[in-house]
């Protein structure tokens, strides 16, 4: 375990040439091929040492998790779940069910295989970049928890990796270990999520209650401690802790990648602060977050709702939280989410099951549940943040798994038509994490889009050579070794003459024969 001291970043300081010099190279048109313009309306918004120890809850043999909890002793005494678990509003643009979107991906001419390389260790017998974690103090009691790898590589652009909602840095476990080997990398967790759980009970019981021998989970008190008199777990906490954490503690401007709740956040971020940032890739980026209103953004309604995600809960949100996170807690339930959201069952999710399960049995999880589902909406919407990025040329790239059962095809689409010069590739067969699924693709992609960012376009992007277009869609399987046999991924790249019509006339052709359809 690092120890990070509050203005000591452990690779470098903050360099205000780099931020400038950032500034520059985010003027360059990508490829010279900015050629399309989105009308924009500009929308305002605002902008320690820590105690080591190695182990990850130390709290949780001394304090009693209440009536939802119960004692964690890993994967064996669980029942009825296989050890193996397979083994807001958003205006977007509405063209069709989800299912005509992805037989629309089905189109397109396959132009070969490529082969690309396993992950380090596994089948190419390179060895593994170390991952060391680390916990920053940001703000007094809030220690957040973060991994990282490559800090060797100093003069290597740095990556931040943004988690997903119910996971934390160990989800990128892969990308560290193989990224690693050529960038800095960094992964953290959320606060409210993952490690990143407070340290101490947010709020205090009153003597009426500690004499009738109640015994409450944290956040379950009578009174909020002052540390945490405004805290709630929101997408304007999460943008200043990462635009924070870019500046005290890896020291200058960033290649960011979220997934899910994560490319939310990362977008978000990106758009309030385009000078820390040199590009913002987008893991099936969740369209939006939160339902109560931002307080900033819209005063008035905000008064409607007393209760935000703040602490204490009030008494009916307590018992709300309590029979919902039962439900979900539960190590069936998780088994089934990951089921869901995983395509390829084949993939060993063990490690991912035991580090959820283990993280729901933090004292402090179910009030923070709670504080982040009634937590207000940031003061941006989705499509404001991509389209502040669109303003600030902050280049974008969109890596999306084909069959996400929560974050669908069309969700892409609508995100590559906003900003038609970000490549996209639609990933299959991959679910709502190809991160994790298939992380020798996107390990891969992500290299070559940086290295095509970091040439200032004089290398291609991934999957192009130099007789391929930018502007066309092509289709490539990526063929890569995994445990001595060889598997195959299809990926879909989206050029810039991509839309959505074409999209459409080309499903009706495909479905229905040769249609004389005019555009609109």
């Amino acid at each position: 375990m690092e120890i990070i001291p509050y203005n000591n970043p452990p690779c470098c300081h903050l360099n205000r040439n780099l931020v400038k010099k950032s500034l520059n190279r985010q003027q360059v048109k990508l490829l010279s091929l900015r050629r399309n313009s989105t009308s924009c309306t500009r929308i305002h918004c605002r902008s320690g040492s820590v105690e080591s120890s190695d182990k990850r809850y130390p709290c949780l043999k001394k304090y009693s998790h209440g009536k939802s909890s119960r004692p964690f002793n890993g994967l064996e005494p669980v029942k009825n779940v296989d050890t193996k678990v397979f083994s807001g509003n958003y205006d977007g643009y509405v063209i069709g069910n989800e299912e005509d979107v992805g037989s629309m991906s089905e189109t397109g001419e396959s132009l070969g295989r490529v082969s690309i390389p396993g992950l380090p260790g596994d089948s190419n017998g390179e060895c593994e970049a170390p991952i060391s974690s680390g916990s920053w103090e940001w703000k007094p009691k809030f220690n957040v928890h973060y991994e990282k790898s490559g800090c060797e590589n100093v003069n290597s652009p740095p990556i931040l990796f943004l988690p997903g909602f119910g996971v934390g840095s160990f989800h990128y476990e892969k990308q560290l270990k193989d990224l690693g080997l050529d960038y800095r990398v960094w992964a953290i967790d959320f606060l409210g999520q993952g490690l990143s759980l407070p340290v101490e009970d947010p709020t205090s019981q009153s003597e009426e209650s500690t004499s009738k021998g109640k015994d409450l989970v944290w956040g379950f008190g009578d009174k909020t401690e002052p540390w945490a008199s405004e805290l709630v777990y929101s997408m304007d906490l999460w943008r200043d802790q990462v635009h924070y954490f870019v500046e005290q503690v890896i020291g200058e401007p960033v290649y960011i990648v979220g997934n899910s709740l994560g490319g939310f956040v990362a977008l978000y971020f990106a758009a309030c602060h385009p000078q820390l940032v040199k590009g913002v890739t987008l893991l099936n980026a969740t369209p939006f977050w939160g339902f109560l209103p931002n307080p900033v953004k819209s005063p008035r309604l905000a008064k409607i709702f007393p209760w935000s995600g703040t602490f204490p809960l009030p008494e009916s949100v307590r018992k709300l939280t309590e029979f919902v996170w039962q439900k979900i807690s539960d190590p069936e339930s998780i088994a089934q989410v990951l089921r869901q959201v995983y395509a390829d069952h084949s993939t060993n999710v063990d490690k991912v099951f035991s580090r959820i399960l283990e993280i729901t049995e933090h004292p402090a999880a179910a009030a923070s549940f709670a504080s982040i589902m009634f937590a207000p909406r940031g003061e941006l919407s989705f499509r404001d943040a991509l389209c502040r990025c669109h303003m600030n040329s902050v280049p974008i790239c969109l890596m999306y798994g084909k069959e996400d059962p929560w974050v669908k095809p069309i969700w892409g689409l609508q995100v590559k038509k906003q900003v038609p010069e970000a490549p996209y590739y639609e990933i299959s067969p991959a679910g709502h994490c190809p991160h994790d699924e298939v992380p020798e693709v996107v390990n891969y992609l992500l290299r070559g889009w940086i290295k095509s960012l970091e040439s200032q376009g004089s290398v291609s992007l991934p999957l192009l050579d130099d007789t391929e277009s930018i502007q066309n869609s092509i289709n490539k399987d990526l063929e890569f070794m995994r445990e001595g046999s060889k598997k195959s991924v299809r990926v879909r790249f989206f050029g810039l003459r991509f839309s959505v019509w074409d999209r459409i006339t080309s499903y009706l052709k495909s479905r229905f024969g040769t249609l004389d359809i005019q555009s609109p």
